[in-house]
């Protein structure tokens, strides 16, 4: 066992060592394929074979979840009819460790033809395909972690950490926020986790709304039919309180002839519809007193409720 672990740290410590040299080693080549990438009107286009060729369909799927248009397209197959998928508003980033994969002719070729941006991701500068290409991603000629077989390894991990480091640039670069990344991942625990208390609320007649003039009795019956285990106590149309379940078992005594104001919390704790749902969440677990429900309240008015179900639902809890 102890054997294995050894041959594990020592992957490790090679492929981290040579991350620590790509970083050390970025230049304004960087900065200027982002900038390029920015001002695309078309797509990003990732191509590569082999190895290179699943890290290529990796960052091509990173890009377009993170609001860059890209494609990943086998070099082969584009010399075989799928050129055609590349216009020339579109860019090409090309991956290649030694930067002389000769599946890559066609569309260094193409490229130069229509006059389509070239990025190579190399550890080759002076390689054919570095040679043709209008700017340079250079990764460190640095080991593969396996010595003995020269298997990608060292490599494929700095291409594709080169390739996150892109994505992230970029959407950086053109300001894409969590709300945006929500759109590009609507299902799955990562969209839950992005979804707004709006996208979650309940809203309009399923509002249980009472007046502060309303008798209890109303109150209970709103709360019966509503079935939510809570009314919200409106005045001249703006929230002013709200009333649980556990304000009417605390009161019991009074009903039903205590005044609305008497029996409702005043000011309880509300949300707001652009808060992301998962912080609301947590405001209403943490702390000692847990919050079944909460009001949605915009402009001191209720415009919506949301309930810890809603968020079980949404797969949240």
């Amino acid at each position: 066992m102890n054997n294995h672990i050894k041959a594990a740290r020592r992957v490790l410590e090679i492929e981290t060592k040579a991350l620590e040299t790509l970083s050390a080693n970025l230049s304004h080549d960087f900065s200027t394929v982002v900038e390029t990438l920015k001002s695309l009107t078309g797509r990003i286009v990732l191509t590569g074979v082999g190895k290179s060729g699943h890290v290529a369909r990796k960052i091509a799927a990173t890009l377009s979840s993170t609001g860059s248009s890209a494609i990943y397209i086998h070099p082969t197959e584009a010399s075989h009819g799928d050129m055609g998928m590349i216009s020339e508003q579109d860019a090409v980033i090309a991956l290649s460790r030694s930067g002389e994969t000769t599946e890559l002719a066609d569309v260094i070729g193409y490229c130069r033809r229509f006059s389509i941006p070239l990025i190579a991701m190399t550890a080759q500068s002076d390689s054919a395909l570095g040679r043709a290409a209008d700017h340079v991603l250079l990764l460190p000629d640095a080991p593969e972690a396996c010595a003995e077989t020269r298997a990608p390894t060292t490599s494929t991990t700095l291409q594709i950490a080169l390739g996150d480091a892109l994505a992230v640039a970029l959407l950086e670069a053109k300001g894409f926020t969590a709300s945006d990344f929500k759109t590009y991942h609507p299902g799955g625990a990562l969209g839950a986790s992005l979804a707004t208390v709006g996208d979650l609320m309940h809203k309009g007649d399923a509002l249980p709304l009472v007046d502060q003039d309303a008798s209890m009795d109303e109150v209970l019956a709103v709360m019966s039919e509503k079935g939510f285990g809570c009314a919200g106590i409106t005045q001249g149309g703006k929230f002013v309180g709200m009333i649980t379940d556990g304000d009417i078992r605390r009161n019991m005594d009074a009903l039903p002839a205590a005044p609305t104001a008497m029996i409702m919390t005043k000011a309880p704790r509300t949300a707001l519809s652009d808060e992301l749902a998962a912080d609301v969440l947590r405001r209403m677990t943490g702390g000692d007193q847990k919050i079944m429900q909460m009001f949605v309240v915009e402009n001191e008015r209720a415009i919506g409720l949301v309930h810890l179900h809603d968020f079980l639902r949404a797969g949240l809890m």
